[in-house]
């Protein structure tokens, strides 16, 4: 794919593309002009576009999923924008909150080599501010376990491996409550018909709603050696 075709727009389509799809969603035209806040018509001309480039294929009732160039493309604009949050959160000390907005900014303009030299000044993080992970060069992924806190058992004890959410008043308000990547948790419950979820984070209880709490992803403490099954 030329230089010259791979603008802006293709990028941050492919990596909508991918990030709906790794959630689980179908790439439809209606999803992607929600996620990346643009008109139906929009979509429907780049779709028309990345298909003729090679970069999406059709899908019936689902829209589109990428194809191999197209996933190349868009795993390397997600560890762009990935390792840039970090070295923001961690030589700028940006707040991770807002270091999401920053990086949509820069993501398209940094060469291989600068992501090659703050990949090296972090010590090749293989995580972001918020745990998501971090594409290695070749394209490969860490594996994460993709349980949400409210499917914990009560009682059990977890830790917190990322926070899905990127509203900047949500992360503060996780924030405020120690609801951060590495944070130890005990799910403690969640009131009846999809009410809050009561969590123990040290020695400090909080409620969170359930919306909030499901995109919240936890990885279950192993349990002692030794210990009763």
């Amino acid at each position: 794919m030329g230089e010259a075709l791979r603008t802006e727009a293709v990028e941050d389509y492919l990596k909508a593309i991918y990030l709906l799809e790794s959630a689980g969603r179908a790439a439809s035209t209606a999803a992607l002009a929600a996620h990346l806040e643009v008109s139906a018509p929009s979509v429907t001309g780049m779709l028309k576009k990345l298909a003729s480039l090679k970069l999406v294929r059709h899908v019936p009732y689902r829209g589109v999923s990428l194809t191999m160039a197209g996933r190349k493309i868009a795993l390397e604009v997600i560890r762009h924008h990935r390792l840039l949050e970090r070295y923001l959160a961690e030589a700028l000390g940006y707040p991770w909150e807002k270091v999401h907005a920053e990086a949509e900014r820069l993501e398209h303009h940094i060469s291989e080599e600068f992501e090659d030299r703050i990949a090296a000044w972090l010590g090749h993080p293989v995580t972001d501010p918020h745990g998501d992970p971090i594409p290695d060069k070749d394209g490969t992924l860490p594996r994460q376990t993709g349980l949400r806190l409210t499917e914990a058992g009560a009682g059990e004890a977890v830790v917190i491996e990322r926070v899905a959410a990127q509203d900047a008043g949500q992360l503060n308000y996780l924030g405020s409550l120690g609801l951060r990547p590495e944070a130890a948790v005990t799910f403690l419950g969640q009131a009846p018909y999809d009410g809050p979820v009561h969590v123990r984070v040290g020695t400090t209880e909080h409620h969170v709603g359930v919306n909030l709490a499901r995109q919240i992803f936890v990885r279950r403490v192993a349990s002692p050696k030794g210990a009763a099954a």
